[in-house]
């Protein structure tokens, strides 16, 4: 029988072949799962199915980093079916971002636009929303999450209807009300920065809505603005 013998490089001399590398053998016994691995896994797997990232490594790192820090991750409360391919800003995904930066009155841009990219949003759309309210440095939160509301939707009721939606305490499918101070001042701001909407029909809007507001202990949804007895809110 004869003998092959192996260089230094561990390459068979006579058949020219890598040799195997001595590699420790473990029994099933000796690899140890950590307890909370399983579960770990699993909810990370549902929060992305639900999300749909469209940078999934980014995404995943984004989540990650926020469930160690105690943080909300970036996590739809439910799947959203889209005919859309890319990068689109969806009402889920901009729930996610107030959910993560709500407690905030004011981001940094930089903050923000980090936040974004790791939810595969469009960066032409942020730098749209970002011109159009005139943000530099810092971004007044719900004043960016109103424009970004219209960067959605068609018109200023379907807008504000949307960020009720959003904002709203009521269980998902409710009346999706707000306080009507949060109401005036955001809708008020969209007004101004519409430009088509005079200050006489904002007045005309918020007085009929007095009343309505006064009527259900200062709160105001979507079922309020939308009666056919009050003034449109684009005018």
């Amino acid at each position: 029988v004869s003998t092959q013998s192996t260089g230094s490089s561990g390459i068979n001399a006579e058949y020219g072949c890598p040799c195997l590398p001595k590699t420790p053998m473990y029994s099933a016994e000796q690899i140890k799962i950590p307890p909370a691995l399983p579960d770990i896994l699993k909810q990370f797997t549902k929060a992305a199915i639900r999300t749909q990232p469209g940078d999934l490594l980014s995404w995943s790192a984004a989540y990650f980093d926020a469930l160690s820090s105690g943080l909300a991750p970036p996590v739809k409360n439910r799947f959203e079916q889209s005919s859309v391919e890319g990068k689109v800003i969806t009402p889920g995904l901009l729930a996610v971002l107030h959910k993560q930066i709500r407690m905030q009155e004011t981001v940094p841009v930089d903050d923000l636009k980090n936040k974004w990219d790791q939810l595969s949003l469009p960066a032409d759309r942020l730098q749209e929303i970002l011109r159009l309210g005139n943000f530099v440095a810092d971004v007044k939160w719900l004043n960016f999450l109103s424009l970004a509301c219209t960067a959605l939707e068609g018109n200023l009721t379907d807008a504000v209807t949307l960020l009720c939606k959003i904002l709203t305490k009521d269980p998902e499918g409710g009346p999706a009300r707000i306080a009507y101070d949060l109401f005036k001042q955001l809708y008020t701001y969209l007004a101004e920065i519409d430009g088509n909407i005079t200050q006489e029909h904002i007045e005309s809007v918020l007085a009929y809505l007095d009343n309505d507001a006064a009527k259900n202990d200062n709160m105001i949804g979507p079922a309020h603005f939308t009666h056919s007895f009050c003034p449109k809110l684009s005018g």
